[in-house]
């Protein structure tokens, strides 16, 4: 084997993009025009188009500007999610986002990757899964295979190579677990107590990402 790769003999033609040429073909024209650029279509009509390529796209869906997905027919959302502009879904494989969840502006979900040991650069994917409740702050970089739990935070900038646990905030590069969050009832104080650390991400500076990620 040689010691560098050789990108002379990268090939990807055994993987299944999971739709005919036509199809493919006419979703970069619809993702162009509805898709990738600053006119506010409606979320509403964006759903619908997207659930005419196969996607399955729950009630109360938010769909900002500039949005960018790979294969729709990969992509299964819930209800009220919020997807905010600029936002990348590389949907090699399966990306699915249980519902509640805020994927904020400039995140990206990336289903595939390369393995760096062979000459030939093998194309590696792996599917997203985002459960109920979470919410991945402005500008993170979700990679192939991971599980971000039910109630969890990825905090602004982070990149999570691994699964997150459920009602935990992660942060950095590779993000790694802060703390655990403990939600009560609406009159709690505070209703998301943390630890003794102060953690910048949860200061009212943070908190305006939540508005920066609503479409």
């Amino acid at each position: 084997m040689s010691a560098v790769v050789n990108l002379g003999k990268y090939d990807n033609s055994d993987f299944d993009r999971g739709a005919p040429r036509w199809k493919r073909g006419l979703w970069v024209v619809v993702r162009c025009v509805f898709f990738q650029n600053p006119y506010p279509w409606g979320s509403a009509f964006r759903s619908a188009l997207l659930r005419s390529f196969g996607a399955k796209i729950g009630k109360g869906v938010a769909i900002g500007s500039n949005l960018n997905i790979s294969f729709p027919w990969r992509l299964v959302v819930g209800d009220h999610v919020w997807i905010g502009d600029d936002v990348g879904i590389l949907s090699l494989a399966q990306v699915t986002i249980e519902s509640s969840v805020c994927v904020a502006r400039r995140s990206f979900l990336c289903t595939g990757s390369h393995d760096m040991r062979r000459e030939d650069f093998k194309l590696k994917v792996g599917p997203i899964l985002i459960r109920t409740g979470s919410w991945i702050a402005i500008g993170s970089l979700i990679l192939p295979g991971v599980t971000i739990g039910e109630g969890a935070v990825v905090s602004a900038g982070s990149v999570v190579l691994k699964d997150v646990p459920p009602n935990c905030l992660v942060r950095g590069n590779p993000a790694t677990v802060v703390y655990e969050i403990f939600r009560g009832s609406e009159s709690a104080k505070p209703s998301v107590p943390v630890s003794r650390v102060r953690d910048k991400s949860t200061s009212p500076h943070d908190r305006a990402v939540v508005i920066d990620g609503e479409p």
